[in-house]
């Protein structure tokens, strides 16, 4: 995404800045006061997956929300740095730059793991880990054949320099935003389609995204699940089709402390279809600390 061009139509452009932190030249969308809570999108997002949720949030919080490296508006300075634990060092490492410490950090599908593996690595405003929500939590081993399958097939679309192109060509990019968007399971606002088609028609964005893909893996995050102390709330929907509400189901029963609850009707996107119900179960859930 180009910042001259793309950024004044994108939603909150009036919130965002650069920041220079090595390796990325990161994006951020910052506004309020007070304690720091963190918002980090899925895999193939970007911040105005939260489009609906800063401006509530601010209005009680400093709130801080991010491009991933190489997705939306932040640029990868190396694409060897695009997996969990690499992302989440550097994630650690902006905050740090920075000054945030984080009460709370907000993630959604890969988002979601990203935060867990910084309540390992940082100390919150509070002097205790941030509390962690994840919505639609991307926290499972690829099973059986896909166990093996998968990644070597996000391995090779990423290792093509074609596939990124090619991803990028046929049809009108919302449309097939919408068509995606709708097999996970959710029905979001016309320009939240709009966003993501301009996303998906982005050549960096997606090598970007599918070099997530290839380097991803939560198997050392799930092994540390029973040793993260933080609070942790587990937010599904009940129609998601991408992740399963039961994924979640069994990370918490491995978290210390962890709570899930469902919204119903809701699918991957959940913040997204019914961010005035996401809100409030999170600030319900932040005010009973």
């Amino acid at each position: 995404m180009h910042w001259t061009r793309d950024l004044p139509t994108w939603p909150l452009h009036d919130l965002s800045r650069r920041i220079r932190h090595r390796p990325h030249d990161w994006h951020v969308q910052e506004g309020g006061a007070g304690d720091t809570i963190l918002l980090i999108h899925g895999a193939g997002g970007s911040t105005h997956s939260w489009r609906d949720m800063i401006l509530p949030l601010a209005e009680e919080f400093h709130v801080v929300a991010l491009d991933l490296p190489g997705q939306g508006f932040t640029r990868a300075g190396t694409r060897r740095r695009l997996g969990l634990p690499a992302m989440a060092e550097d994630i650690h490492a902006l905050c740090d730059a920075q000054g945030w410490a984080p009460r709370a950090i907000i993630g959604h599908s890969a988002g979601a793991a990203i935060a867990l593996d910084l309540a390992r690595r940082m100390t919150g405003s509070e002097g205790r880990p941030p509390d962690v929500i994840g919505i639609n939590a991307a926290l499972d081993r690829f099973q059986g054949v896909a166990g093996w399958l998968f990644p070597v097939l996000a391995k090779v679309l990423a290792l093509n320099p074609l596939t990124a192109t090619l991803f990028t060509f046929g049809g009108d990019p919302t449309t097939r935003a919408r068509r995606l968007i709708r097999g996970t399971g959710s029905e979001i606002d016309a320009r939240g389609f709009t966003c993501y088609g301009r996303l998906f028609s982005d050549r960096a964005h997606v090598d970007a995204t599918l070099q997530m893909m290839a380097q991803w893996d939560v198997t050392r995050l799930l092994d540390h699940l029973p040793d993260i102390t933080a609070r942790c709330l587990l937010l599904t929907g009940a129609a998601d089709s991408a992740v399963a509400p039961d994924v979640s189901a069994r990370a918490a029963a491995r978290l210390a402390r962890a709570e899930v609850i469902c919204m119903e009707g809701a699918g991957h996107l959940a913040h997204e279809e019914a961010p005035e119900a996401a809100l409030a179960h999170i600030r319900r859930w932040l005010s009973s600390a």
